[in-house]
């Protein structure tokens, strides 16, 4: 953990909320209907007349025969103070990869925070009251596993995080392995398919919110287990 430069805080896990109202160029672009803020929570202070959330699409789409999908990230000021530099953090975890997220910067994989597999950083200069900023995401979603995102609005250094939606999952109890896309719901645990179409048995219990002994030395809650959560630092020397 200190080699990743990252304090981790105790608590339930937060989510930040995606506008939505993307034109995709797919079938995986299906309408993400309205932004949820579902599973954010508010961490850090704010500084007085600040409030800062996040949006995520109610509903995604994913192409079955490429994986991809599109959502469109929001972070939004409804306080009546300008926000100041922060940045918004868009992360993925398990079968949910992100590829790209317009106008921002990737994070190296040493500075992700345990269990996630890629994530991308986006610095605001400035949020006005009332006003909000969107980013086209472009991830990839293996249908064979669960799948999470996360969405912390932090300070521009990165030392306190004042939002984090997350890391929540989308998914779909109902698969349709034989359709050209299977419709994803923010909030809802994926039920796997298989190989061929077959089921997998839902993982279910403390099992599947650890990761094998030997990772780092010890055994590692992944993003799904309700205790700890990151918030990314480099710490001044």
């Amino acid at each position: 953990m200190s080699s990743r430069r990252m304090t981790t805080i105790a608590g339930s896990l937060v989510t930040a909320s995606f506008s939505a109202v993307l034109i995709l160029s797919t079938a995986a672009g299906a309408d993400e209907g309205p932004g949820s803020s579902k599973g954010g929570k508010a961490v850090d202070e704010a500084p007085a007349g600040v409030k800062l959330i996040t949006l995520l699409p109610e509903q995604i789409s994913v192409d079955n025969s490429s994986e991809k999908t599109d959502l469109t990230a929001t972070v939004k000021n409804e306080g009546t103070k300008e926000s100041g530099k922060i940045q918004l953090l868009v992360v993925g975890f398990d079968g949910l990869t992100v590829n790209n997220v317009q106008g921002c910067s990737s994070i190296a994989e040493s500075d992700l925070p345990e269990g996630s597999n890629s994530g991308f950083a986006c610095p605001i200069d400035n949020l006005a009251a009332g006003k909000s900023k969107s980013y086209a995401v472009d991830a990839t979603f293996d249908l064979g596993k669960t799948g999470k995102i996360c969405l912390p609005v932090q300070t521009g250094d990165g030392k306190k995080t004042f939002w984090q939606q997350g890391p929540v999952p989308f998914g779909t109890t109902n698969p349709s392995p034989n359709a050209p896309a299977t419709p994803l719901l923010l909030g809802t645990d994926n039920q796997p398919v298989g190989p061929g179409g077959d089921k997998e048995l839902p993982k279910t219990g403390p099992a599947r919110d650890l990761l094998p002994m030997g990772a780092g030395g010890a055994a590692l809650l992944t993003a799904g287990a309700a205790g700890m959560w990151w918030s990314t630092r480099r710490q001044e020397s």
